[in-house]
């Protein structure tokens, strides 16, 4: 037998079918009991001739076709009955005698049905046969239907089409009544009467073919032959048949069905359907989501489908882009006639003519998955649900007469609702919906139905205000086509309530399951949904006579049977009674219209699963499925070898938080400390007065123990075991990955949830909780764990392997394969970590090398595009990006993933040159102004940052906006803005797109313009100040920063759903208005110039460094309310510098009051520390007094309302705080000084006290010398008294402790407040002040103020040069004038000298606003006054310790009192005398010099020293 259901043998018998009716092209699903066997067909009508005793009947008409009812037959039912018009339609050959008709008169077929039926009811009495009805079908003369007045009549499941004639094929006769016919005109190839009728009754060209072959060749011929005597196999080559015969039969094909291809004939029906469908090559070699998700001519055009091969890739297109038209797939209709009053043609010729180019939207469904591989079927269930279609979950290959469960398919499915038996109203379920235990509830059909069972499933599952084709019916485009392939499937919905009782259908989740076809075809999955469902209703038409189907409803696990028919009558009460059926399992239609007749189906449908515990989930349906020998998606063994991987890993999560400081420690409080690190060796906050490069070199020390920490830590055996599976095959690794994100998940879904309200609790209070609602955001973020949380200690592995010194080489080569791993992944489809969210850090090193490698596998095709999407948290912006590309940003998973990420989606060779790239990259970011941080002190810099970074590396950013966050994206706009304007290079130009979500009025983009208008005002308005504030004037509109245009540049769509979820699906409007923009996103690329990977590594690299030594203008909302801050900062500061000024001056007073203790007669009295805490509450007084007018001047300008001061009302209290900082900052410095000049002073009073009695000391010692030289008789030379004085001088002066002051680096110092007054200043100021390092090599010889070499450039503006060099020189001048004067006043130095320097500059810069001075030479003049400045001030405060170190002025004094104890010199030299004196030297009038040092430190007469001296050589 074939696979039609035909056979080659010459033989025939009388069967009796059951249970079954042959399908279409396709394999039978029916069994037979043999009843009698004869050598030939006409032997078996003349053995059931014998026995039959009626005279010969009427004549016989010809039966009439039935037109489809209301609903038609049920979209289950294959359709194969043509009307007349269509047989007339079809045949083009002229009218002829119809064997046919000969056929039925001659052998009185009525009367053959009625004598096998009584054969068949004699030999096995207690079976019937099958009965299928036949209401609609006029009754044959002389039957026994035509003398019954039954509704129900019966008929015999012969072959399809025994009793009609589709058309009107008509061979030549030879006779009248001859035996044999001649198959087609002139041919000469004849056939028995009987073999022709059974042929042009076949359903389809092959079995037409196939019938012809046996009545035309003997069977033996046949054996050894084929078509065209090729091989077949790997056997021998085999005879051709007879080139004339087969000429007649394609001849007699080709009359019956016109058009047919010869190379068609003998097709399998699937194959043929795919080959049709263009899907025959990916059969076997399965069609992958990577190449769905390429950017090709279909995906970014609207092209017309015009032919069979178009649908399934329309259908894929619509499907990834949510579009619920995605199953409404046809062609386009090719007739282009005009019409005609010769010719019309009828709406039934029209819709034949259309049948054509149409499939049935199940078997594109079919065979889109039967084409696909595990992931992209996983895929398309994701959005088929998201779509509200009913996806497969059990899945026939005719070919391979399998059936699938799509286990794997759904594992991805996750599903929020919230039941009504929730205690709490507020709370929801969210879960995995192949993990939930659900009743299940299954609709299948037996016979022919008038009702459409699957229309009728979609009005019970739809609120009546929301009505959703859930299921494909009749009625729906293509509806009404045949089904080829999808017979026997079973689709899958489920209802799930969204809490509101005046919505919900029902109260609780449902699951439903609609079998596809009758369910005497297909008992396999009949019997799986009786074990798998609570209740199964069976749509039938008018009798149910079929018992056995329904004979094991007194098993305790048998479901709940309901009957669902039109009309009641005798026969099924007779049935009912039979099965011992109740009235309640029984619902009639009747006369009743569809509402209520849905209503009566959901009452005992509720009633059903109420009285009924047995819930399932499709994960323990796998275990039904493999007794019942259904095969399961994931038990192929590549699924199963990397669930074990991933479950491996995953089992031996208990605490996410333990498991994550154990098995990845190299993230967590270590990332972010290096992070902090890697940020402050750029911005430098905490640097103080500490000196540049000694800060600098200890927060790379610090960044290299954290380094050597982490590569002390080995590997853990979770890592291992990771990184061990993604070396495995693309395959299996791509499995791996998907088990262990669902693992993972289902971990989070556990934790999360609980954590969220309790924080949700203590946001009620944000004052009193802020501690707790920081800790409870770390503890969020630490309790998610996803794929990227490995992927991210994969990336630490390597970085902390990179810094290792050479001599660990061959633990570094160990690691150097993971970025090759991570670009593979990146070529698959997956997404990589760009920035990790929780420490806002970019593994550059990580980065740099995954890029290496991506561009290594991918050169020369290497260009490439950037599209990121900014947006507030649950804006939809993940939702918007997966719609547009395809994509699989994770939405709503249950995590708290913060950073941005990447994926890479390849272009087509077709469309490389239209779209200038290989690949486009998708950046999604995390939600901006999320709950989570703007708790946070740091929140507006993660912000910032993040968006900076992202739109920074993008060709175009989606500015995603909702209307109620518009505010928060506009403030986000400026701080990019204003970045850039800061940054030393800003890149290129970024084409910035609008998106307004929730808008669904048509008339939204022209009644907006106002909108839009007075957005780019704003932003202009914000673009303005911030060129102010920056000095970049030539900025003056937005666009002059990023490309947008009102125009074109704005989007709106409507909302996501349409309706309210859970059961509402995705909104038509919004998929359509989402694949608009995604038409303008490859229009713009169409304009740009692309780069490659090795440019966009560059140049992220480039963006981090900026963006890490941008310091200031990230900790604010927007550019105006850093405008208004500096404004404040600029008063502040004038406030800040007069008190400084005056408290300097004070300071100065009492410091000379100290020194000055006790020198005059008119001095303070009581002690110098009585002096000192008088000094000190005066200097505490007048502070005070200074930091209440700062404070009233402050609230002064707060309430003069200038310069936006509103938006900084945040700040008043810093503001406020900083007065009270500076004076206690004063009142220290005042206290340091004064203490100083007491410790000076003390020192002073010590060494006058040891001056005072050196000398005494000195003549008892010199005397004692010369007394021992006389009792001696020593002769002493001047070298030996010098000799001896010196040793004297040291053991005098080593009793004198070191009192002196300690030397600073007052280079460092200047430096530092260099750095502080260029801190609000951008990231181009702090990374060129970065590149200086110190002032040592700053302010030599002339200061140039125009550098630019460019001859032509300094000839245009030869005058603005002149005037800013001589404004240069000028203020040079002033700066060293007062310089100068600070080293004359012999203080010491103090950081109010450089800061009036810097507010000198400042001022002159201000003052020539109007020469539009550029930031560069702002930092080269100050760099410059500041060099010199920073050396004479390192020369006054050397002098000033030279000058006031007590033991240093003792030294001073040293040869003073070496002239004064010794002789003086003559102009020869002094000998000894005969007697042993020494002869004495004549006296020296001290200097000048010499009095003004002994009258500072307290000798009243210089003459003193003549005097002693003298005496002294007495």
């Amino acid at each position: 037998m074939d696979q039609d259901g035909n056979t080659f043998a010459t033989y025939s018998a009388v069967i009796e079918w059951r249970h079954g009716r042959k399908q279409r092209g396709g394999w039978p699903h029916y069994r037979g009991t043999v009843i009698f066997v004869s050598a030939t067909r006409f032997e078996t009508i003349r053995k059931l001739n014998s026995l039959m005793k009626e005279e010969e009947p009427t004549e016989l008409t010809k039966r009439a076709s039935v037109a489809p009812q209301k609903y038609g037959y049920d979209s289950d039912c294959s359709t194969d009955i043509e009307t007349q018009s269509q047989q007339a339609k079809k045949s083009k050959a002229p009218k002829r005698t119809d064997p046919a008709e000969e056929f039925l008169k001659l052998y009185d077929v009525p009367g053959l049905l009625l004598s096998l039926r009584n054969i068949i009811d004699s030999a096995a009495p207690p079976k019937r046969s099958r009965v299928e009805p036949t209401k609609a079908l006029p009754a044959l003369p002389g039957s026994p239907q035509s003398r019954s007045s039954s509704p129900c009549a019966t008929s015999l499941s012969l072959p399809r089409s025994t009793l009609s004639s589709s058309t009107s094929v008509s061979p030549s006769l030879t006779a009248s009544q001859s035996s044999k016919v001649e198959i087609h005109p002139g041919t000469g190839v004849m056939v028995e009467k009987l073999a022709w009728a059974y042929a042009i009754n076949a359903n389809s060209a092959t079995v037409f073919v196939r019938n012809l072959l046996t009545a035309v060749f003997p069977v033996e011929i046949l054996l050894v032959s084929n078509l065209r005597g090729n091989k077949r196999g790997g056997g021998e080559a085999r005879q051709p048949l007879d080139k004339n015969k087969l000429d007649a039969i394609y001849s007699a094909t080709l009359e019956k069905w016109p058009g047919t291809q010869l190379s068609s004939i003998g097709r399998n029906v699937m194959k043929t359907l795919l080959e049709n469908l263009g899907l025959a090559e990916y059969y076997d070699k399965k069609l992958t989501l990577h190449t769905v998700l390429q950017i090709s001519k279909n995906s970014i055009t609207d092209v017309p489908i015009q032919s069979l091969s178009d649908l399934p890739w329309s259908f894929l297109k619509r499907l990834m882009m949510l579009q619920r038209t995605a199953r409404n797939v046809k062609c386009t209709s090719s007739d282009g006639a005009e019409d005609s009053e010769e010719e019309w043609d009828d709406e039934q010729d029209t819709a034949e003519s259309n049948c054509s180019l149409s499939v049935n939207p199940l078997d594109i469904l079919t065979a889109v998955f039967l084409c696909s591989d595990s992931f992209l079927q996983q895929e398309m269930t994701v959005k088929m649900s998201m779509c509200q279609f009913a996806v497969p979950l059990l899945l026939p290959n005719r070919d391979k007469n399998q059936i699938t469960l799509m286990l794997w398919a759904m594992r991805d499915i996750v599903k929020k609702y919230r039941p009504h038996s929730l205690s709490d109203s507020s709370r929801f379920v969210e879960e995995r919906i192949a993990l939930s235990d659900l009743p299940l509830v299954s609709f299948v059909r037996l016979g022919r139905c008038n009702i459409s069972k699957s229309e009728i499933l979609n009005k019970l599952l739809s609120n009546p205000q929301q009505y959703t084709d859930t299921f494909v019916h009749f009625n729906m485009d293509c509806g009404n086509i045949n089904k080829k392939i999808s017979d026997g499937l079973v689709e899958m919905a489920w209802y799930l309530p969204c809490g509101n009782k005046n919505i919900d259908v029902f109260p609780e989740p449902v699951a439903v399951a609609n079998l596809r076809g009758d369910i005497r075809d297909f008992k396999t999955q009949y019997a799986f949904l009786c074990k798998a469902s609570a209740a199964v209703f069976v749509f039938f038409e008018s009798q149910l006579s079929e018992s056995e189907f329904f004979s094991i409803q007194s098993q305790k696990s048998t479901p709940q049977l309901f009957f669902v028919g039109n009309t009641n009558n005798e026969s099924i009460k007779a049935t009912a009674r039979k099965l011992n059926l109740k009235k309640g399992n029984f619902i009639f239609k009747a006369k009743q219209n569809d509402a209520d007749f849905v209503d009566k189906i959901q009452n005992k449908l509720q009633d059903a699963i109420e009285n009924n515990n047995h819930k399932m989930s499709v994960v323990r349906l796998a275990e039904i499925a493999r007794n019942l020998g259904i095969f399961v998606d994931e038990d192929a063994e590549v699924c199963q070898r990397a669930k074990a991987s991933a479950d491996g890993i995953t089992s031996n999560i208990n605490d996410i938080v333990q498991f994550k400081t154990k098995e990845l420690p190299l993230q967590g409080e270590i990332l972010m400390k290096l992070a902090k690190l890697e940020k402050e060796e750029c911005r430098l906050k905490e640097v103080g007065d500490t000196k540049i490069e000694d800060y600098k070199n200890d927060l790379q020390e610090q960044q290299k123990e954290l380094r050597k920490e982490q590569n002390r830590i080995n590997m853990s055996a979770t890592m291992s075991c990771f990184i061990d599976a993604l070396s495995k095959s693309t395959l299996e690794r791509a499995y791996f990955l998907k088990w262990l994100k669902i693992n993972l998940e289902n971990r989070s879904h556990a934790v999360l949830p609980l954590l969220r309200e309790l924080y949700k609790q203590k946001c009620l209070d944000v004052c009193r909780n802020k501690m707790e609602i920081a800790e409870l955001d770390k503890k969020i973020s630490n309790s998610s764990l996803g794929v990227e949380h490995f992927i991210r200690e994969m990336s630490q592995l390597y970085e902390a392997a990179v810094s290792l010194p050479e001599e660990d080489a061959l633990y570094r080569k160990q690691l150097e394969h993971l970025p090759r791993l991570c670009a593979h992944l990146l070529l698959e489809g997956y997404s990589l970590e760009l920035m990790d969210g929780d420490s806002s850090n970019i593994p550059v090193k990580w980065i740099s090398s995954v890029f290496s490698e991506l561009n290594t596998l991918v050169k020369p095709k290497n260009k490439i595009m950037v599209v990121t999407v900014l947006g507030v948290q649950s804006s939809g912006k993940s939702t918007l990006l997966n719609t547009m590309f395809g994509v699989q940003f994770a939405v709503g998973s249950g995590r708290c993933t913060r950073g941005a990420f990447m994926q890479l989606i390849k272009v087509t060779e077709e469309c490389n040159a239209e779209l200038n790239s290989d690949y486009i990259i998708i950046i999604d970011t995390e939600g901006l102004k999320s709950p989570e941080l703007a708790q946070l002190d740091n929140s507006h810099a993660h912000d910032n940052e993040l968006a900076t970074i992202v739109v920074g590396l993008s060709d175009v950013t989606i500015v995603n906006i909702a209307m109620e966050n518009s505010t928060e994206m506009k403030d986000i706009l400026q701080i990019i803005v204003h970045a850039f304007l800061r940054m030393k290079e800003m890149g290129k130009k970024h084409t910035c797109l609008f998106v307004h979500q929730n808008v669904a009025d048509v008339s939204a983009h022209d009644s907006n313009i106002r909108d839009r208008k007075f957005l780019l005002e704003q932003l202009d308005e914000m673009t303005q100040a911030a060129a102010k504030m920056e000095n970049k004037l030539e900025f003056k509109k937005f666009t002059d920063v990023m490309n947008y245009d009102t125009k074109t540049g704005d989007y709106y769509i409507p909302g996501l759903w349409h309706g309210t979820p859970p059961m509402a699906p995705v909104s038509i409007g919004y998929s359509e208005s989402v694949y608009t923009l995604r038409k303008r996103i490859m229009e713009v690329f169409r304009g740009y110039n692309p780069s490659n990977i090795s440019a966009f590594l560059k140049w992220t690299k480039d963006l981090w460094t900026a963006v890490k030594f941008e310091k200031f203008i990230f900790s604010f909302r927007n550019s105006l309310v850093a405008d208004a801050y500096i404004k404040l900062c600029t008063e502040y500061n004038k406030w800040d510098w007069t008190l400084r000024k005056q408290m300097h001056t004070s300071a100065s007073e009492a410091k000379m009051n100290i020194l000055n203790y006790g020198k005059f007669e008119n001095s303070e009295k009581g002690t110098i520390e009585e002096v000192r805490s008088n000094l000190l509450q005066n200097a505490d007084d007048e502070l005070s007094k200074g930091e209440d007018e700062i404070i009233n001047k402050i609230k002064s300008y707060y309430k003069q309302g200038e310069g936006h001061v509103e938006l900084v009302e945040s700040y008043r209290q810093d503001f406020i705080n900083s007065a009270k900082s500076l004076k206690t900052e004063l009142l220290n410095s005042i206290i340091r000084k004064l203490d100083d000049a007491v410790s000076r002073r003390n020192g002073m009073i010590k060494v006058e006290g040891i001056k005072k009695t050196y000398m005494d000391t000195m003549e008892k010692k010199v005397l004692n010398l010369l007394k021992d030289c006389r009792e001696k008789k020593t002769n002493m030379s001047d070298s030996m008294l010098d000799e001896a004085f010196e040793n004297m001088w040291q053991e005098t002066v080593r009793t004198l402790s070191d009192t002196g002051f300690q030397s600073q680096d007052i280079k460092t110092k200047v430096y530092y407040h260099l750095t502080k007054n260029l801190k609000s200043r951008g990231s181009f100021m702090a990374q060129s002040l970065d590149e200086v390092k110190d002032l040592s090599n700053q302010g030599y010889g002339p200061f140039i103020a125009h550098k630019d070499k460019n001859v032509v450039s300094k000839w245009i503006y030869q005058n603005q040069i002149k005037i800013v060099q001589e404004m240069s020189d000028n203020l040079i001048v002033d700066c060293w004038e007062s310089v100068r004067a600070k080293g004359k006043s012999k203080d010491d130095y103090d950081d109010t000298y450089i800061r009036e320097i810097l507010n000198m500059i400042d001022e002159k810069l201000k003052a020539h606003e109007n020469l539009k001075l550029k930031e560069d030479f702002e930092l080269s003049l100050k760099l410059h006054i500041c060099g010199f400045a920073s050396r004479e001030f390192q020369k006054i405060h050397d002098q000033f310790i030279l000058d006031n170190n007590p033991r240093t002025t003792l030294e001073k004094a040293k040869q003073i009192y070496h002239q004064a104890v010794l002789p003086p010199p003559t102009s020869k030299t002094s000998t000894p005398s005969a007697c042993g004196s020494v002869r004495p030297r004549r006296a020296r009038t001290p200097s000048k010099q010499t009095r003004g040092v002994l009258i500072l430190y307290g000798e009243q007469k210089a003459s003193k020293c003549d005097v002693r001296g003298w005496r002294a050589v007495e």
